[in-house]
């Protein structure tokens, strides 16, 4: 099996159709077709199915394919691996992030990380928690900031750095919310809830508290991003179980912080943030040096102070 039938197997699933996979990939149509027929029979399965011109993919093909993305985006680290020898001079790190953070303090981080290692390419992926957590597994990410706990099984490994404690986003005006400094989590049963999309965390979280609870949560709006969510309250359309940090900048909302029990003086309801990569899969060194940079900002932001309220570092000074 050779990387390049690998190449022509990805274009042929993704384009659905030989020709056009032969454009895009700049080469001749009846090669591809020779190199598909020839991975087909050293594998002893056709991929697809090529039924009146349309073109799908076989179970054989359905199993390849996450196998065949992963390694080659395992070649691509490679050799970008290789290239960093010469000293962090070039090089590339995918990061995926929940919107909560890149619109927070991941710019900071990334403005320190740049302006020590500024031929390092940065790519940033920003999307639920879930949806991170898969696309790092599939080897489309070298490091992920993702929200604890995983399911057992995960391939990751998970280093918990900083913890966010959860408030209810409200309207700034709206009078109508229990005049108390800390709201329970029963106090949302009555309450129309402005709702992520699947794949957020913060959704999936917000559902099994209201559910320990002893209730069912009611959705005014479903399936925005951070933004949409933020601006739907905004207009009153509903709350939103959120981040403290998000309201950083935002005068039209107001955050109280939410409770688990019907004690309004316990401790607010949190998530960990943990930085993970893949187990099978050591960092490479522009990647390494990334985390280096963010332990190092966060260490330096909890010991001045300046963490944005709400959050706690969980590194300690002296660690690196």
């Amino acid at each position: 099996m050779q990387l390049q039938q690998l190449s022509y197997f990805l274009a042929v699933a993704q384009t659905r159709h030989f020709t056009r996979a032969a454009e895009v990939l700049g080469v001749a149509q009846p090669s591809l077709s020779k190199q598909i027929r020839v991975l087909e029979l050293e594998l002893g399965a056709p991929l697809f199915s090529r039924a009146r011109g349309n073109i799908t993919l076989t179970p054989a093909g359905e199993a390849l394919l996450p196998l065949a993305n992963r390694i080659l985006a395992d070649v691509d680290t490679a050799r970008l691996e290789v290239q960093e020898l010469a000293g962090l001079r070039r090089g590339r790190v995918r990061l995926g992030a929940t919107p909560s953070l890149c619109s927070g303090l991941l710019a900071d981080i990334l403005r320190r990380f740049h302006d020590a290692y500024p031929g390092i390419r940065l790519i940033v992926e920003e999307s639920g928690s879930r949806d991170l957590v898969r696309d790092l597994t599939k080897g489309d990410l070298d490091l992920a900031l993702v929200i604890l706990p995983l399911a057992e099984d995960t391939p990751l490994v998970t280093s918990p750095i900083l913890r966010d404690n959860l408030v209810v986003a409200s309207q700034a005006g709206d009078d109508s919310l229990p005049a108390r400094s800390r709201m329970r989590i029963t106090d949302l049963k009555d309450r129309p809830l402005v709702m992520f999309r699947q794949g957020y965390d913060l959704r999936e979280a917000t559902i099994a508290a209201c559910r320990q609870a002893g209730f069912e949560p009611r959705f005014a709006v479903e399936g925005g991003e951070m933004d949409a969510v933020l601006r739907f309250v905004e207009v009153g359309l509903g709350v939103a179980v959120v981040p403290s940090t998000v309201l950083a900048g935002r005068p039209g909302l107001r955050g109280t912080p939410l409770s688990l029990h019907d004690n309004t003086s316990g401790q607010s309801l949190h998530r960990t943030v943990a930085l993970a990569h893949r187990k099978d899969v050591v960092p490479t060194h522009a990647a390494t040096a990334f985390r280096a940079t963010l332990e190092g900002f966060l260490i330096d932001a909890a010991a001045e102070g300046a963490l944005p309220t709400g959050v706690e570092s969980l590194l300690l000074a002296g660690r690196l």
